[in-house]
């Protein structure tokens, strides 16, 4: 779970303006923190099966979110994916 602080920076970080907090960016974003924080914590808890299930949530989720860019706006996809280092 990410922290107020966390999740502040990351909006921050990806907002498009100053009172953005819900665009597809910044969705893609907070669930790529969630995804790897949650993977570490997998890494250490091998037989947490309900927290796999909820990140396998979280991918196809974000997966969505990226799909609906690359539809809508190829170059914010792609200023996403560099800043993210996601690979497609």
């Amino acid at each position: 779970m990410l922290t107020a602080k966390k999740k502040t920076a990351v909006i921050k970080d990806s907002a498009r303006h100053e009172l953005d907090t819900g665009s597809s960016d910044v969705q893609v974003a907070l669930l790529s923190k969630q995804i790897d924080e949650l993977a570490k914590h997998l890494k250490k808890n091998p037989k947490d099966f309900h927290s796999r299930r909820g990140l396998l949530q979280m991918v196809a989720d974000r997966r969505t979110h990226l799909r609906y860019l690359e539809s809508n706006n190829k170059r914010r996809y792609n200023a996403i994916i560099k800043k993210l280092g996601l690979k497609r």
